[in-house]
């Protein structure tokens, strides 16, 4: 009988202990999406972006560069926190900005993430930046699951990818759904949605296919990378 006990005493606990490894990085997934969605911006910074980058803005597109800025930090907590890359000009002005706030930075990093989030420069794709480019098309899947957008035929933008073209940021990435008529009329700085599962730029499409189901860790993200600018094909004109 204490050996029958014993057994279905051994056998409780591991189902427990299964569910629990299974349930628990999931739940906490949830609670720092909720976190990120509802974070409330440090004092001042929002009117920073305006004062140090775009003078003109007005507080409904500050509002729209911020929440382009969660789009982002959202796509790096599904990714597992594996290694991204910033698809926006104007929303790495904020994030900058942001990352200025020393303190506050940190703790929304804690919070949201369990660890630090590295600064990474807004880049498009480009040969020999694999790094990057995988950076890039995972957080193009992650934006179009986030918006519903079908990443590999895409009739429209997720918000990040959007903000440089609909705000018309000087020196931003202009993203379009669909390139080709662009193309054909010999627009060779727009980049496409299209180009995300294009394997010419570095022989592959590293990141495209990476499983939403990754708990991901409460390790620090991957270090600061990539570079550059100019236009890239993704999309143009989000909701």
């Amino acid at each position: 009988m204490t050996v029958w006990l014993t057994g279905a005493l051994s056998l409780a606990l591991g189902g427990v202990l299964v569910v629990g490894l299974v349930i628990w990085p999931a739940h906490r997934r949830l609670q720092r999406a909720e976190y990120i969605r509802n974070y409330s911006w440090p004092p001042g910074l929002l009117d920073k972006l305006a004062a140090h980058h775009h003078p003109s803005f007005t507080r409904k597109e500050t509002a729209l560069v911020a929440q382009g800025l969660r789009q982002f930090f959202l796509a790096y907590l599904n990714s597992g926190q594996r290694y991204v890359a910033m698809p926006s000009q104007v929303a790495d002005d904020l994030w900058h900005e942001f990352i200025l706030y020393t303190r506050a930075y940190q703790d929304f990093c804690r919070q949201a993430f369990g660890g630090f989030l590295h600064h990474t420069p807004a880049v498009a794709l480009a040969e020999g930046r694999k790094q990057d480019n995988t950076g890039l098309r995972r957080v193009w899947l992650l934006c179009c699951r986030e918006d519903g957008i079908n990443p590999a035929n895409p009739s429209r933008l997720p918000l990040l990818f959007a903000l440089d073209v609909k705000l018309n940021i000087p020196g931003g990435y202009r993203y379009y759904p669909d390139c080709a008529q662009l193309r054909r009329n010999g627009d060779a700085g727009s980049q496409c949605g299209g180009d995300f599962s294009d394997s010419s730029y570095d022989g592959g499409t590293d990141g495209l296919s990476d499983s939403s189901d990754s708990s991901g860790s409460d390790s620090d993200s991957g270090s600061d990378g990539g570079g550059g600018d100019g236009g890239g094909c993704g999309g143009g004109g989000g909701d």
